[in-house]
């Protein structure tokens, strides 16, 4: 009974924790935990689809199994010959129209607001290479007129800390503000490449000579794994890129301490 009271009251003191999934898990089948507004409205629309996915596919399995029973060869030795029929053809038709309109509005809506960027209070370059990926933080000058820019590279296996992510973890991460206008433009200095986080809803193409761009917009602080989705070379699964997204005040400080650099 005491033990019994110990676990409750833990259950009951952990209630406020929310533990958030931000990368990837083994044997996962459904999508990572949303962090930004655009992967909320991509989840959504996959459970509407996959709703009228659900729907229709019992209406054609209960069709084709009601058609071979009724149909089948010992009650009905002399097939039937039905040439056709009005109502039914405008039926299906007209049936699977609608359920497309009521794909594509919302559809529409969520493409229009991918490509919608906000006036950005933050503007990131993010170039790809074989096989790592450089920032730039264009928005920040030192004394001398120096920028941010850094190179961000894979830790391999064998120098991962505790707790660190195989094959995702990198020596330095994207640190963004939480709950700001981000604007990411992603070029490439080789090859394709893919600047892809799946918790973010963001997977923009890298394509040398070519500036693409995204935005974001991170409602939570918290660490976002993500993974070159563009095959690119040999080294192609280990490219890794890591978005830390902290509270304005943490920001300031990294910045201030990457201009100090």
């Amino acid at each position: 009974m005491v033990n019994f009271l110990f676990v409750l009251t833990l259950f009951i003191l952990n209630l406020p924790l929310i533990v958030y999934m931000d990368a990837a898990e083994p044997w996962q089948l459904g999508f990572q935990d949303p962090a930004t507004p655009i992967m909320q409205g991509i989840i959504d629309l996959h459970h509407d689809i996959f709703f009228f996915l659900t729907v229709i596919l019992l209406f054609v399995v209960w069709m084709l199994g009601r058609t071979l029973w009724h149909f089948r060869a010992n009650k009905n030795p002399i097939p039937e010959n039905i040439v056709h029929g009005t109502a039914i053809e405008i039926a299906w038709t007209v049936t699977p129209s609608l359920i497309l309109m009521l794909i594509a509005i919302p559809s529409f809506a969520l493409l229009y607001s991918m490509d919608e960027v906000v006036d950005p209070a933050v503007t990131i370059k993010a170039i790809g290479h074989q096989w790592y990926w450089s920032y730039e933080y264009s928005d920040y000058t030192n004394s001398e007129g120096a920028g941010i820019a850094y190179d961000s590279y894979m830790i391999p296996e064998d120098d991962l800390e505790l707790g660190q992510l195989r094959l995702l973890e990198v020596d330095n991460r994207v640190v963004v503000p939480a709950n700001t206008h981000v604007r990411m433009i992603v070029t490439s200095a080789d090859v394709l490449h893919s600047w892809a986080v799946p918790s973010l809803g963001i997977k923009c193409d890298a394509i040398p000579g070519r500036l693409n761009q995204t935005s974001l917009f991170i409602k939570r602080e918290g660490v976002y794994y993500g993974q070159c989705s563009e095959l690119c070379g040999a080294n192609h699964a280990f490219m890794p890129i890591v978005v830390e997204a902290v509270a304005l005040d943490d920001y300031l400080s990294w910045i201030s301490n990457k201009l100090e650099e």
